[in-house]
């Protein structure tokens, strides 16, 4: 029986297992999903949001540019495996001018909360990485918030409901590179303006006890709600003598007081293996931003960057994380 407290989606993106995995976690056999040049001015289409959206879905999408420029961009699907995705940036309205002055943007998240669907993502402010802040009620017109917090910040990801009356984001607060280390830290807002009561959630795992997440971390797609608590998929970093690798895991996290981890994956639940995510613009990456969710049924889509350079879909069930979790206690 499904634990996912939420909607049914019986029509979200799903493939069944083979049965011979070794991971919890197994990839769509047509990845991927979007290609590099699925736009007009496309070099890479990777690390973006989706949620469900009218008869089908809608989402952000990260498209660097040609140029190399860093933007993000809305998109339609029917099914949520076949997109349609904008040529022309996202253009916010209603910022403080201060705030509405582009630098660079990327890495969105998509969260709906009571009745409009908000926007988070790295937002460039002054040539420095903070998380910007904004919603739309049809994927068509944006509204840009203040950003969340002062530079350096990156992963800012919204809980999917108010939690004791407060809006809660987790976040990962970095440097203006490569970013060397880091834990996940979560904040509240009574308005999504201004943010308080901060607390640390889960850090790195030094030694080899999980040294998949040796050297930083960050929230990957908006938390799952389920009867045990908030499933979180997140990824974690460890520096090679080949540069960073990016693989995934996931964490269990209280309802009333989600900065309490309740368990926590020592085995990554998904690595860079197949030829793009090992190969592309950043080699050996995979990097959860968004999640489908089936109530009835306990299915997960998972949608995640390879390699910074294109999209993947990958699936689980809300059980075998789970079970996952408890044999790495």
């Amino acid at each position: 029986m499904s634990k996912i407290v939420g909607n049914n989606l019986p029509n979200m993106p799903w493939q069944e297992p083979e049965g011979n995995e070794k991971l919890p976690v197994w990839r769509y056999e047509a990845n991927p999903i979007i290609e590099r040049f699925a736009t007009k001015n496309s070099n890479s289409i990777f690390n973006s949001a989706v949620v469900p959206f009218g008869d089908g879905y809608a989402g952000v999408f990260r498209c660097d540019s040609k140029s190399i420029s860093m933007d993000i961009f809305p998109g339609f699907s029917k099914d949520g495996i076949n997109w349609d995705i904008s040529d022309e940036p996202v253009k916010f309205e209603g910022a403080h001018p201060e705030v509405a002055k582009r630098d660079y943007r990327y890495d969105p998240r998509v969260c709906f909360i009571e009745d409009r669907y908000y926007v988070t993502w790295c937002n460039g402010y002054h040539g420095y990485p903070t998380i910007g802040v904004g919603y739309t009620f049809d994927f068509k017109t944006f509204y840009q918030l203040e950003n969340a917090f002062l530079p350096f910040n990156r992963n800012g990801v919204l809980f999917p409901r108010k939690i004791n009356g407060n809006y809660y984001m987790l976040s990962r607060p970095s440097d203006n590179g490569h970013t060397p280390f880091g834990d996940i830290f979560l904040s509240e807002s009574p308005d999504l303006k201004y943010w308080g009561c901060h607390r640390h959630v889960m850090g790195t795992v030094k030694g080899d006890a999980s040294a998949w997440q040796s050297t930083k971390i960050g929230a990957g797609s908006v938390p799952i709600e389920t009867k045990d608590g908030w499933l979180l998929l997140y990824h974690g970093v460890i520096n090679t003598c080949n540069g960073f690798v990016y693989r995934m895991g996931c964490a269990l996290l209280d309802l009333e007081e989600p900065w309490k981890v309740l368990k926590r994956t020592r085995n990554y639940i998904l690595g860079p293996h197949e030829l793009y995510e090992c190969m592309g613009d950043v080699p050996n990456v995979v990097f959860p931003c968004a999640a489908l969710t089936d109530a009835a049924t306990g299915r997960i889509a998972i949608y995640y960057g390879c390699a910074d350079t294109v999209t993947g879909l990958a699936f689980t069930t809300v059980d075998r994380l789970m079970d996952y979790m408890d044999d790495a206690e």
